[in-house]
């Protein structure tokens, strides 16, 4: 076993007692491992967001909206899992105001290696 910590449960109402921190950021960083962090984000009214050096999933917990990611532009809904690749300029429009979003960064800096790069291990969806 690698980690102090093998096991953990993470709850979206406990996440959501971190933000806004005490200087008013809407995102709180909630679980580290490895090169996996868990961040939860609550933005309001806007998405201030830059891009992010490494790549990145979001899980949609509450509210929905839309999702912009390079030139695409997505609708989005609880459940919904997100991507955006390191890098890629991507931010939340047109969202509602209860939107939180589990944001989960993994892999090196500069991102895992691309689906072009991958085409011997295959798709990168599964079906």
């Amino acid at each position: 076993m690698n980690s102090e910590t093998p096991c953990t449960r993470l709850t979206i109402a406990d996440a959501l007692s971190h933000v806004p921190t005490s200087d008013g950021k809407r995102f709180a960083t909630i679980f580290r491992h490895g090169t996996l962090l868990a961040e939860i984000y609550a933005p309001t009214d806007s998405d201030p967001q830059q891009p992010h050096t490494r790549d990145e999933i979001y899980f949609v917990a509450t509210g929905g909206g839309e999702f912009v990611c390079g030139d695409t532009r997505t609708p989005f809904k609880p459940t919904d899992i997100l991507f955006a690749a390191a890098g890629v300029e991507h931010r939340f429009e047109n969202f509602s105001d209860d939107l939180a979003v589990w944001v989960l960064f993994y892999g090196p800096e500069g991102g895992e290696v691309s689906s072009e790069k991958q085409k011997k291990v295959g798709p990168d969806f599964l079906p």
